[in-house]
């Protein structure tokens, strides 16, 4: 008796597993379907193309053979081969409010003469563009409609999970008003983009789907899709939605201003890797290196080139892709926190934030007393010498910077390893200014009765400038 019930509750927890797993996979899409259909559009645009330049055949007046080459040249694409053509391409989007906003891709509608937007219900209305992001590559269009618009509304991205269940809707290779479902791929994929966010997906996504929406099962926008990893260029399930609470933000920016307004530090970053932390006595490689600290908002709350950006605005920064976004994010003229991690302590400063769109980010000249040194000095598998004017000039160096050129790297030792080039400058050893080679031993030989395994050199290349954490054992 005993057994038989422990098998009939075995058998009980089988049949609630499986009924638990029936719920959790969707019978049908067709509800869904329906209710987002009226708020998706297919857009096709068309766009002025000059016609190919070049001589046209020259046939003798009188010739034969000169009535047949004109009627030939009048009958070729463009007429009398010289008139511009009409080119067409084709997109999705979806409607955000009943007074005619609609949300698709920058790519999709980029140097359009015209906007065309088709509903679901055959209605055809011409488009306007308000603005466009490039970085996040989204559009905001208008049109005027007589009756309100269906609209569909966004929603919170960072909840959808990896397995999740999404819908894709558009018009993929001019095949309109087409579903495809899937799942959650991934989460914060990066492609090329600063503010890039992605949701990866396996619901098939073609041409023609670029600025579509990718629903959660609540009929909520997660995402826009925007572009597929493809070797033939067809769906092979890897596409990619510029994730939601992104696009949120542009689109509010460029409905309020017509165009985006992101927050500007105004600082050169890097990642912290393991070999740097540790040469600044950085517990764990965390936030955000700044390499540089041109003229703004940074420079004037008195940021500094080798402090470490911990935390931004209340935020802890773990790397450099988070702190450009949360910058992005912020309010021009915003008051921010800012903690910096110097010298083995933590400074609290405050940045008023500049606007990134308008920004110069051009390095601020450095200067000091000039002390050139002619002879060549070899440390730690480098060869320097002080900088000269004509090296200055020859290396792409401000005038007024001091620091050692790198005229020779050994290809066996731990410099050439990192990535130190001949040609290179080296501006700053241990997050002090170097001029010459004396000064670079001593900063060496600090580090070393520090206990330190590197040491941390400011490298110039071409002018741009980068952290290297160089072994010293």
């Amino acid at each position: 008796m005993r057994q038989w019930l422990s098998a009939l509750m075995l058998g009980g927890a089988l049949v609630l597993t499986q009924t638990v797993t029936a719920k959790a996979t969707p019978e049908t899409f067709a509800p869904l379907a329906e209710q987002i259909s009226d708020s998706v559009v297919n857009i096709t645009t068309s766009t002025t193309v000059a016609a190919r330049s070049g001589p046209a055949p020259q046939i003798p007046e009188g010739s034969p053979f000169e009535d047949f080459f004109r009627d030939f040249m009048d009958r070729a694409p463009g007429g009398e081969g010289q008139r511009p053509r009409r080119s067409q391409a084709l997109g999705s989007g979806f409607v955000i409010s009943e007074d005619g906003f609609i949300v698709t891709n920058n790519h999709v509608i980029d140097g359009a003469d015209e906007i065309n937007i088709e509903f679901f219900n055959g209605e055809e209305l011409p488009a306007e563009v308000i603005g466009t992001d490039p970085k996040t590559d989204i559009a905001l269009l208008k049109v005027d409609s007589d009756a309100p618009l269906q609209p569909v509304p966004f929603g919170n991205s960072d909840e959808a999970q990896v397995g999740d269940w999404v819908m894709a809707m558009g018009n993929p290779l001019g095949q309109g008003f087409s579903v495809s479902a899937g799942i959650v791929s991934a989460r914060n994929r990066a492609l090329s983009g600063t503010y890039d966010d992605y949701i990866q997906t396996d619901a098939a996504i073609n041409r023609g789907n670029s600025g579509g929406p990718l629903f959660n099962m609540d009929g909520e926008v997660v995402g826009v899709n925007t572009a597929i990893l493809s070797p033939n260029g067809g769906s092979i399930g890897i596409g990619f939605a510029m994730s939601s609470n992104v696009v949120t933000k542009v689109v509010e920016q460029l409905q309020e201003f017509g165009e985006t307004r992101r927050g500007w530090l105004g600082v050169r970053i890097q990642d912290v890797t393991d070999d740097i932390a540790e040469s600044i006595g950085l517990e764990t490689a965390e936030g955000a290196l700044v390499t540089d600290v041109p003229e703004g908002p940074a420079m004037e709350a008195g940021m500094e080139a080798g402090d470490v950006i911990v935390s931004f605005n209340g935020n802890d920064i773990e790397d450099t892709r988070e702190l450009v976004r949360r910058v992005g994010d912020a309010a021009v003229g915003a008051e921010v926190p800012v903690t910096v991690f110097r010298e083995g302590d933590e400074v609290e400063l405050t940045v008023v934030l500049g606007r990134r769109e308008e920004a110069e980010a051009v390095p601020a000249a450095m200067s000091s007393d000039d002390a050139e040194e002619p002879s060549e000095t070899e440390l730690l598998g480098i060869t320097v010498a002080p900088l000269t004017d004509e090296m200055r000039e020859e290396l792409g160096v401000s005038n007024g910077m001091d620091g050692l050129a790198v005229t020779e790297v050994s290809e066996d030792s731990d410099a050439f390893e990192k990535g130190i080039r001949a040609g290179d400058v080296i501006t700053e050893a241990g997050q002090e200014k170097v001029a010459s080679a004396s000064d670079l031993e001593a900063r060496v030989e600090a580090a070393q009765e520090a206990g330190r395994k590197s040491i941390l050199l400011l490298i110039r290349r071409g002018g741009e400038p980068r952290f290297v954490a160089l072994p010293i054992e």
